[in-house]
């Protein structure tokens, strides 16, 4: 079984930057491929940016491109979410999930990521 913790979230204005931590408890984590869904207000879960399990190969959705940087630590069971040039629609709350199937991280598979973490908010304000 796979733990999900994120930190890192809070208020910050249009065009600033944070970092999002995902800690995941177990020892399995590097067999994991990751992936950060987002969630605005009145809004549907979407797919942000995703990791494979060597952190080899990166996704991303087009709208966060260029100023999201996604990254994993395996030695610390953490994978990062790097956000810059924030914009007042990056306004959500951030989950991220791990799965087994390098497939559903790449597609956005929300239905079939094997573990969630609760979420971080992160607030743009403009």
């Amino acid at each position: 079984q796979v733990q999900l913790v994120e930190s890192g979230g809070g208020l910050v204005q249009a065009g600033g930057s944070l970092r999002l931590s995902c800690e995941a408890s177990g020892r399995t984590f590097n067999r994991y491929h990751m992936a950060w869904f987002r969630q605005a207000p009145g809004k549907e879960r979407e797919f942000a940016a995703g990791i494979s399990w060597s952190g080899g190969i990166t996704y991303y959705t087009d709208s966060v491109k260029g100023r999201f940087t996604v990254s994993r630590d395996n030695a610390k069971n953490t994978v990062y979410l790097q956000m810059d040039s924030l914009k007042p629609e990056d306004t959500a709350v951030y989950y991220c999930a791990a799965d087994l199937d390098i497939g559903d991280v790449r597609f956005g598979r929300q239905s079939r990521m094997d573990h969630w973490g609760k979420g971080t908010l992160v607030t743009v304000s403009s």
